[in-house]
This record gives C-alpha cells, structure tokens and sequence, in this order.
C-alpha cells in the first residue's frame, strides 16, 4: 500500500465489516490484547448489528480507508446502560498492525471527537492497558486525562495487567445545560 495515499475516515457500511473484523482478531492475537483468550469475538453478522443498533443511537462507527483498503475503525458505545449516564460514551480504535505510527489513530480519534460532540454527548471515557504507551501519548494529545488505574484487571501473557481510564470533555462537557432535545434520548 502507497504510504502517500490519503487516508479518508467515513461511517463504516456493511461492506466494512470482514477488514474490521480481520484488524480485531489480529489485536486479539498478537497485539497490546493478545495472550487473552477470546471467546467471544464477534461474528460478520453480529458486528453488523451492532453498527445499525449504533447508528440508530447516533453512535458513531467509522472506518479508516487508503486507497479503498480499511486500515482502521473506531466507535462509541454507551459508557453505561442508566439514563443518568446518557451524555456520556466509550470509545475503541484499533489499527491495522501495518499502519500503526502513521497518523490513522490521530484521524480516527478526531473524528470520533468530532461526531460524538456533534451527537450531543458531554465525556468520552477511554480504558487502555497500561503498558501501551503509544495509545497513552495519543489521548494525552487529545486533552484526556488519566482519572484512574484499575490495577490487575486483565490477564494475559502469564501475569496481570493493568487498565489506565482516561476522559476528557466533548463541546461544553459538564459546564453547560443540557439541551431539551438531547435530553430527552
């Protein structure tokens, strides 16, 4: 692939689904996530529906395309289930492992900023291990910052891991009212 093709991020359709797919169980694998044993890794079909019941919520689901190829894909999801939290979202990116320290994180992480602030919601709430510091910098860049570190909570490679939780504010965060019409999602 053309390193000086432009990287595009758009909503992810349908069509997206397998390369996404392919970019996850790689992480699993042999990335930051791997040694864990995966269970659980979504199928073409469920993954499908998780992006429609995501667009139907206003939650934001891209993708990374160079040269027509997805080379990363990010999301939201409710940070949790209860009314009260409404405002508030988590995020995951993950990047094909040949285009990692090309910039697709920082243009992924962007617009995820950009579409959930547009969507209305107030924090975005990140969780990352604590030994992937590329991932640390980068939402550092962004203006998250670390609110804690739950220690242990991840298993892999033969020891424990921890979790760092970051957050940072999207439009006016807490410092404004909310909305009549956002608040009645």
């Amino acid at each position: 692939m053309d390193a000086d093709l432009p990287i595009f991020v758009r909503p992810s359709r349908d069509d997206d689904v397998e390369p996404m797919l392919a970019i996850y169980r790689r992480h699993i694998r042999r990335g930051i996530e791997a040694g864990v044993e995966e269970t659980g890794t979504p199928q073409p079909d469920d993954l499908k529906d998780r992006r429609k019941n995501l667009r139907n919520r206003r939650l934001p689901h891209l993708v990374a395309t160079r040269g027509g190829e997805v080379v990363g894909y990010a999301y939201v999801v409710p940070f949790r289930k209860r009314p009260a939290y409404r405002f508030t979202v988590k995020h995951s990116i993950y990047v094909h492992h040949e285009h990692l320290g090309r910039g697709i994180g920082r243009l992924l992480m962007q617009a995820l900023i950009d579409a959930g602030a547009a969507a209305g919601f107030r924090q975005m709430i990140g969780y990352i291990d604590a030994e992937n510091t590329a991932s640390l910098a980068l939402h550092e860049r962004f203006g998250f910052v670390r609110v804690g570190v739950l220690p242990g909570v991840a298993y892999r490679y033969g020891k424990w891991s921890d979790s760092v939780m970051v957050q940072r504010s999207l439009g006016v965060g807490a410092t404004g009212p909310v909305a009549t019409e956002a608040s009645q999602r």
